[in-house]
């Protein structure tokens, strides 16, 4: 681990710089709560204590759960925050998503964004994760991601639950001539135990919410919990497994118009010349609207339904320019690979002095190897779709999406529109995996809206476009070279890992003409920031000069450096005669939460159990937006091929909220992990992407899936978070897996383009 004096000088400068630009702020600005974006939506009978309650006399209670759900469960957990303190079952609950409003800051999502690993608990790291959320609180930078929304809203909302409750108890007091601290609550109504005398919130919600809220309020311990710390029934449930009308693709509206998008398949190429008079001719065609953002350029076809819009789209005759990035796959990954040889790159971790370790090393001690992964789609079941409607200088937008706050602000800059006639309203949304945290798709509706004569318009993309058009995980090439000691341990690493930078890309495309400053440590999310203590020890991430759109991607960099860090440390393992769950023991046993869930992962496992022929086990642990997560899978050889048999995860998130949705999102990001692991890749000619739908860009079938075991431990002081964090491990434990049962190391994704998987 770094010691305090090895702070590099950007560390200090960052935490300085946000910490002085939190107290220049001053502490009234940062400390003053938002407008309530609830008072100008209650109803007739409806009260609002603060923006995450509402309550009508009828006792229908209103949570608002501003976090987008996209199957990860987090409506429930959100709601059950406020449910928890407000103490009423979540049943009684309903759940919306709200407005976009700056009251629904995410703080967490820029508090980690610092430079200090997560296990580091030192002065300045807790001040600049402190600044850096203040700072999220001042942009009210309203998003779903990072795995950031349980720890977000662990606080603030069941603060608004407790709240919501005291006042609540206080008009009843009013009501029934009583002392407050005679009454008590259950499941909705205050009781007066003595007495049996009784009313339900309902009944005193108006009153209540004429009362101002305590500066301050006790939440209940966690050994009260009621709700939290227990598995819940989805709040999502009954809607998703009856067909409702929830998701983004459903938005249906009075006078609705419909719409496609075709946008240049070359990246950064416009169209050079158009016949759009076929197109225009077509039956259910209306118009032909040209299309230009800073994602790309085209064309958008308004239609009286979907399907003329894509036969429209087809009868589209375009030259389209040429690419501006080179043509083909191979020759993108030349130039990630140049960069890996040749660039300077930002060190991000730099133990001990790794060139004086590797200066007398003796051959038969070193350890070297290149590993590489493509670039992937997000590939979400449901399309990118958007519904916009811009009537009587008002723009209304309806999208599943991850970042409501960016949509508002942009698109009404782009429809020439004042923010505050600007509504965006956020829908289910059928899988996102980081795709909806992107607005392309709501600056292309609000540009066609713009020419449909204020009817509303929804715009749905068809397939191929969505899979063609992504802003994709980049592809990295990551070069290891290790020294053992004597015992078989690292005596140091040196990993060098190159590719696109995701926060230069995303900033170029939402501040045009802006650059991101500093070292992106997306690029080494996953290896730089591991609880390994290595000696000697060094990890630098370089900016490969490519201008291909990619952005955050589930578990964003940890998705590339988990497979590139721990096939390291399988490899060291090996090569030093060292069982891989031992080495990683020796290696981590600073860090007690760590060596507890792989302890907990091999029994599970039964690791170094003696196994028949034709089947083998492999190990894999990464730390990931807070939690500590190892994973063990077991493969066997078939006639077929391999076969996936069962993977066993064990899994620190600190303080588990809902156990069955954290086993849920273990699975999930396994499989997803899983999936680009055997058989997924974007690949690249005459500028353009080859894949366009789930025939070439395959996930995991059901049959191909493991049986799963999973384990939750809470022994970490930190809460960690959950949607993203089985995904990392995945891949690297299925490839030392397949080194233990064949021999083969794999360095390079998919591993289907080297081994036949059942």
């Amino acid at each position: 681990m770094a010691s305090i004096g090895k702070i590099a000088r950007r560390t200090f400068l960052l935490g300085a710089a946000a910490v002085a630009g939190g107290v220049a702020v001053g502490y009234w600005y940062v400390s003053r709560p938002y407008e309530n974006p609830l008072e100008g939506e209650v109803a007739k009978g409806e009260a609002t204590f603060n923006p995450y309650v509402k309550i009508a006399s009828d006792d229908t209670i209103t949570v608002i759960a501003p976090r987008a759900e996209m199957g990860q469960g987090v409506a429930t957990t959100l709601a059950a925050f406020v449910a928890e303190e407000l103490d009423v079952t979540l049943d009684r609950i309903k759940v919306e998503h709200g407005p976009a409003s700056y009251a629904y800051y995410n703080a967490e999502m820029l508090a980690e964004s610092g430079p200090f690993n997560f296990f580091d608990d030192s002065f300045l790291a807790e001040m600049t994760r402190s600044a850096l959320g203040t700072v999220g609180k001042v942009l009210g930078l309203q998003g779903t991601g990072g795995s950031t929304s349980a720890r977000d809203g662990f606080e603030k909302m069941r603060q608004a639950g407790a709240a919501t409750r005291a006042v609540l108890m206080q008009a009843a007091a009013a009501r029934l001539s009583l002392p407050v601290a005679e009454l008590a609550t259950e499941n909705g109504r205050i009781v007066h135990a003595r007495s049996g005398r009784s009313v339900s919130y309902g009944e005193v919600a108006l009153d209540a919410a004429s009362i101002a809220p305590p500066k301050s309020v006790t939440l209940r311990d966690k050994k009260d919990w009621k709700l939290l710390g227990k598995t819940q029934q989805r709040v999502d449930m009954h809607d998703k497994v009856t067909g409702a009308p929830i998701f983004g693709i459903d938005v249906r509206l009075p006078d609705m118009l419909y719409a496609t998008v075709l946008i240049s398949p070359v990246f950064g190429a416009k169209p050079v010349k158009a016949d759009t008079s076929k197109a225009e001719k077509m039956s259910g065609v209306i118009k032909i609207v040209p299309l230009e953002t800073v994602y790309g350029s085209g064309f958008g076809v308004i239609a009286k339904n979907t399907w003329a819009a894509f036969k429209g789209a087809e009868a589209l005759d375009v030259e389209w320019g040429k690419p501006v990035n080179p043509a083909d796959t191979d020759g993108l990954m030349q130039v990630i690979a140049d960069a890996a040889t040749k660039g300077e790159g930002d060190v991000m971790r730099n133990d001990g002095d790794v060139e004086t370790a590797f200066a007398d090393a003796p051959q038969a001690q070193l350890i070297e190897a290149e590993y590489r992964v493509p670039y992937l789609s997000h590939a979400p079941m449901e399309p990118m779709n958007c519904t916009a409607q811009l009537k009587d200088g008002h723009l209304t937008v309806w999208a599943p999406n991850q970042m409501p706050t960016l949509i508002r602000w942009l698109c009404a800059d782009l429809a020439g529109v004042p923010l505050e006639q600007t509504t965006v309203h956020t829908t289910y949304m059928g899988g996102a995996f980081g795709r909806r945290g992107e607005i392309d798709y709501a600056l292309y509706a609000t540009l066609i809206a713009k020419e449909a004569d204020g009817h509303p318009v929804k715009v749905t993309w068809t397939r191929e476009e969505d899979m063609q058009h992504d802003c994709y995980r980049s592809a990295f090439i990551a070069r290891m070279r290790a020294r053992l000691g004597d015992d078989g341990l690292p005596q140091a690493l040196d990993l060098r890992v190159a590719g696109q930078s995701m926060m230069a890309s995303l900033v170029g495309r939402i501040f045009p003409g802006r650059s991101a400053p500093g070292p992106d440590n997306t690029t080494t999310d996953g290896s730089h920031n591991q609880p390994y203590t290595i000696p000697n020890y060094r990890v630098t991430g370089i900016k490969a000069p490519l201008t291909l759109p990619v952005s955050f991607w589930r578990s964003v960099g940890n998705s590339q450096n988990g497979f590139f860090h721990e096939s390291a440390m399988d490899e060291i393992a090996h090569a030093g005669k060292t069982d891989p769950i031992e080495l990683r023991r020796k290696l981590m046993r600073e860090f007690p939460a760590a060596v507890a869930v792989v302890d907990k992962v091999a029994a599970m496992s039964n690791w170094g159990e003696k196994l028949p022929e034709g089947k083998a086990k492999g190990f894999a642990f990464v730390l990931s937006f807070g939690s500590w997560c190892a994973q063990v899978v077991q493969i066997a050889q078939t006639p077929g091929g391999i076969k996936l048999e069962k993977m066993w995860i064990a899994v620190d998130v600190g303080t588990a909220l809902d156990p069955g949705i954290i086993e849920q999102q273990m699975v999930s990001g396994a499989i997803f992990g899983l999936s680009a692991a055997m058989n997924q890749k974007i690949t690249f000619a005459d500028g353009r992407v080859e894949q366009s739908n789930f025939h070439d860009f395959d996930a995991m079938r059901i049959f191909q899936a493991p049986q799963f075991e999973v384990a939750i431990l809470e022994n970490y002081h930190r809460m960690g978070g959950v949607g993203e964090v089985g995904t990392p491990p995945a891949a690297p434990a299925l490839a030392n897996a397949v080194f233990a049962l064949t021999g083969k190391r794999v360095r390079s994704l998919p591993l289907s383009d080297e081994v036949v998987f059942a």
